[in-house]
């Protein structure tokens, strides 16, 4: 059970099987929820399809746009079925992504082929932008500028951006929110800011060598051998401390540790 609030850059992460593409087909209405609801705007997407996809923008993992329509052809195909279709906003995206009208669809790199995905699920300015795996596929330079621009652009006219990503590096760079998805099971959902003060990467020293690892109640993931171990865990510092302590441990060197760090250790769990 989560939610997403209105305005948030909300990055939902896992690996590859985790149910991330499942989830957003539920919200999109391309599946009924055998138990459990899901509502967008308040709305049944798989009632009310119309209600909820006028004001959603999605581009899929697959890139499935039709190969045989030029790049203008697909922008007049698209904007008939938005009434908000902004076409000075679409061809300013056009220009920023370098995409020329005349071009057939089956000639663009697969960045290209992105970068239309992407213009027409915002060209219509929706409240909701549903984006999975945007950048899969897509080289550093072109996956940093196409995010940053697009998640940019939307979540500062105060509209919601969905997207799920297995690329965790991505997700911390540009969200405010997280979901963690491990085997169809949320593990963890909170501001990001919180997820990454709370969680800690402790290497603890022993006097002797531990022939097992360490039991602290706090921790999510513990790697080492002998005397000194590393330990990813959650809580407060001096919290942490006091566990340590008691353990007969110490404290050599804490450091925050990154998102796919505490992923690794949530769902190892």
């Amino acid at each position: 059970t989560f939610d997403v609030k209105k305005g948030r850059v909300f990055g939902l992460v896992g690996e590859n099987g985790a149910g991330k593409t499942t989830l957003l087909k539920h919200l999109l209405g391309l599946l009924n929820a055998r138990e459990g609801s899901v509502r967008v705007f308040g709305l049944d997407p798989v009632t009310d399809p119309v209600g909820v996809l006028s004001r959603t923008g999605y581009l899929s993992e697959d890139r499935d746009l039709p190969g045989w329509m030029r790049v203008s052809e697909l922008m007049n195909y698209y904007s008939s079925f938005y009434p908000r279709w902004d076409a000075a906003y679409a061809s300013e995206l056009r220009d920023m992504f370098e995409l020329l009208p005349h071009q057939k669809l089956r000639t663009l790199s697969r960045g290209q082929l992105a970068r239309a995905g992407l213009l027409i699920a915002v060209a219509h300015r929706p409240e909701l932008l549903v984006l999975d795996e945007p950048s899969s596929g897509l080289d550093p330079i072109v996956r940093r500028d196409i995010l940053a621009a697009i998640i940019g652009a939307v979540s500062d006219e105060g509209r919601t951006v969905l997207f799920s990503s297995h690329l965790l590096d991505e997700v911390q760079r540009v969200s405010d929110h997280v979901a963690m998805l491990h085997a169809g099971h949320l593990v963890l959902c909170e501001r990001l800011d919180d997820v990454l003060t709370t969680h800690h990467r402790l290497t603890v020293r022993f006097p002797e060598p531990l022939a097992t690892q360490p039991t602290l109640p706090s921790a999510l993931l513990c790697e080492g051998e002998g005397r000194e171990w590393t330990i990813v865990c959650d809580g407060q510092r001096h919290e942490l401390e006091q566990q340590v302590a008691s353990i007969n441990g110490e404290i050599v060197e804490s450091a925050a540790p990154s998102l796919d760090e505490v992923f690794m250790a949530r769902a190892h769990n």
